[in-house]
């Protein structure tokens, strides 16, 4: 008897450990004329012991007609690499890195391989695509794995759900989002990498990170709250280019996305990077604007 009671015990230990799976990120919960659509932070790494994701998120993922992610980067590795390879580099002839003042670039040299990084490796790069880079080296020093990011597992959810009704759709595309960041001059592309250099060697950039990371773990409102606070007010280049770039250019068209969705589909589940589900420019208040009930589940 000791052995059926045993394998009965593991399983319901099992069973109350996914129950008690943490709350991470945040969860809003968006209804209109009868429709419901959840909105959830993410963030684009991870670790193993995220998963499983808390049952919520998992039902939620299960039951959508729809996940809409801001990209599926795993739908078309050809597609990503095409457009880091158009918008990422620059074009063959062009000096890159070796075009700039000898004092200058000696200068992001030095920064480089102070973080480890070969300059010889990136020097072809566009700026933006190096301090990309260098900001998911931090995240890996932090012990998050770009391979194991949220996105990915959730789209990997509603690939996997046996009932095949979960379509996977992207808000955005990599070509528009590598676009987008080119589209900062290559000046400002330069003093951003410079700044990112510097906010790296003072100890700022692993310190914020750090500060996002814990948060999303704890799904600590207060917290959150605070980190878009600093956003908002940051004057800095890199704090200016986060919100105005990386956030509010982008938001915009990912509301109208989430609320056309929402008008068509019930129960479809909208996952994106945490930072733009937070303050008065993130979707869950661009999406009251337009008269949509929303409420935070966490």
């Amino acid at each position: 008897m000791r052995r059926p009671i045993i394998v009965v015990f593991l399983s319901l230990l099992l069973m109350a450990c996914q129950a008690l799976a943490a709350e991470r990120g945040a969860l809003f919960k968006a209804t209109s004329k009868g429709n419901t659509l959840y909105l959830y932070g993410t963030i684009h790494a991870g670790r193993a012991d995220f998963y499983p994701l808390e049952p919520r998120i998992r039902a939620a993922v299960a039951a959508a007609p729809t996940l809409a992610l801001e990209i599926d980067a795993a739908r078309d590795p050809a597609a990503v690499l095409a457009a880091l390879q158009q918008h990422g580099m620059f074009p063959a002839g062009s000096p890159g890195m070796a075009g700039l003042p000898a004092a200058r670039r000696l200068r992001i040299e030095a920064g480089l391989k102070g973080q480890g990084v070969d300059p010889a490796a990136v020097a072809q790069m566009k700026p933006w695509m190096v301090a990309t880079m260098l900001a998911l080296l931090d995240m890996g020093k932090l012990g998050y794995n770009p391979a194991l990011g949220v996105d990915a597992h959730l789209a990997q959810l509603a690939h996997d759900n046996k009932t095949g009704k979960t379509r996977v759709t992207e808000l955005e595309s990599v070509q528009y989002q590598a676009a987008l960041m080119n589209r900062v001059p290559d000046e400002d592309q330069w003093r951003l990498l410079e700044e990112t250099l510097d906010n790296m060697a003072s100890g700022r950039q692993l310190r914020e990170g750090r500060e996002l990371l814990e948060a999303y773990e704890r799904a600590d409102q207060a917290a959150l709250d605070r980190i878009a606070r600093r956003i908002e007010l940051d004057a800095t280049l890199s704090g200016r280019f986060t919100r105005e770039v990386l956030l509010n250019k982008r938001n915009g068209p990912m509301a109208d996305k989430a609320a056309s969705l929402l008008a068509r589909e019930n129960n479809a589940v909208v996952a994106v990077g945490l930072l733009h589900l937070l303050g008065k420019n993130g979707l869950p208040e661009l999406l009251r604007r337009r008269g949509i009930k929303v409420e935070r589940v966490y």
